[in-house]
């Protein structure tokens, strides 16, 4: 059982390397306190490995991961549109999680990273290797070393994300973050749409929506940043009384 475990827990650690997982785990860290990503990876691990196991070693069948990565998809670039929403310019644009008492913001946090790990990983090359594994070893012991791998994969990833974190200013790091979370939304779209389009494909078409997206944002802020002398030229300019 310790050998399962332990070679269960290296190859889903090895897997979960460079991988869009641990990247999101890096993302979701320069956004959210390290111990609400961390906490929501390991429920993801959990319930993903759970179910990978049941399906590697019990059915021994596949699940509708086309309609999965779809989900997931829509997920990523729904999260990457909310989180460029905080960084647009004008007063108009109001932080909700701003104004919400500390235990919602984490809540909602929370919810926002489990729901984006679960689908994403739904499906994902992991999931199979895990499906793997539980076919030919015992699966508790599969299970319990492929959580870990995750775990330990996301962990690393978080105290990158919180070192770094520490240098860059906060609008930088929600630009980036939305950025990335549409880039990744993207190339789960494309692999799920046009399989053929293959890995280098996928990452060259997948860049043209976040660069878009980029593009756009940059215009407006520099439109915002061309207005500002002109509202402030407005605001100091003394009223005139009629008598």
């Amino acid at each position: 059982m310790i050998t399962t475990i332990l070679l269960s827990f290296g190859a889903l650690f090895l897997a979960e390397l460079g991988d869009k997982s641990q990247l999101m785990a890096l993302t979701f860290a320069l956004r959210y306190r390290w111990w609400i990503v961390l906490s929501a990876i390991t429920v993801a691990s959990v319930l993903v490995n759970l179910i990978a196991v049941g399906v590697g070693h019990f059915i021994g069948a596949a699940l509708p991961t086309d309609l999965i990565s779809l989900f997931a998809a829509a997920t990523l670039i729904a999260v990457g549109l909310w989180t460029l929403r905080e960084v647009l310019p004008g007063p108009a644009i109001v932080d909700d999680t701003e104004a919400a008492p500390p235990q919602t913001k984490s809540r909602s946090a929370f919810l926002v990273v489990l729901s984006a790990f679960l689908l994403a990983e739904l499906g994902d090359r992991t999931m199979f290797a895990t499906m793997a594994l539980a076919t030919k070893n015992g699966w508790i012991a599969v299970w319990i070393g492929s959580v870990a791998g995750m775990v330990a994969a996301g962990a690393l990833a978080i105290l990158i994300g919180v070192t770094v974190g520490k240098h860059i200013p906060e609008r930088t790091i929600a630009a980036a973050s939305g950025l990335l979370f549409l880039y990744f939304g993207a190339i789960t779209l494309l692999g799920t749409l046009a399989p053929g389009a293959g890995t280098i494909g996928a990452i060259a078409i997948g860049a043209i929506l976040p660069a878009v997206a980029g593009a756009v944002l940059l215009v407006l802020r520099r439109r915002a940043f061309e207005r500002a002398p002109e509202r402030s030229a407005a605001a100091e300019q003394p009223e005139l009384k009629l008598p």
